[in-house]
């Protein structure tokens, strides 16, 4: 089993989301976060006045999904995600030791 986490731009989630439900990801975990990589922030003009934003809104996706499904999942993100632009984000993956359903106990690729 493998945890992909992938940091995307916000408006791409529905794009995103869309492409994982083709290849039958039944369930991910979204939040709002910020930060950034190299393109570290922007100036914005707000009255007149320029400030520095240093984080920028991104959307973390976290997905657990059975092994051997990963590179179809990561290509699948890619495709839907990129922009060609800088800050398009990340892709990481992470194994996953034991996944357990709460409700009913279920264990491994069962409670995935």
């Amino acid at each position: 089993m493998k945890l992909i986490t992938a940091i995307i731009k916000p408006f791409k989630l529905d794009d995103v989301r869309e492409a994982l439900s083709t290849l039958g990801v039944q369930g991910l975990t979204v939040t709002e976060v910020k930060g950034f990589g190299r393109q570290k922030g922007h100036a914005e003009l707000y009255r007149g006045a320029e400030y520095s934003v240093d984080f920028l809104p991104k959307i973390k996706l976290e997905i657990a999904i059975s092994s051997g499904h990963e590179d179809e999942v990561i290509e699948a993100i890619i495709a839907a995600a990129n922009t060609g632009k800088i800050g398009d984000g990340k892709i990481f993956v992470s194994p996953l030791e034991q996944v357990v359903r709460i409700r009913t106990s279920e264990e491994g690729d069962e409670a995935i």
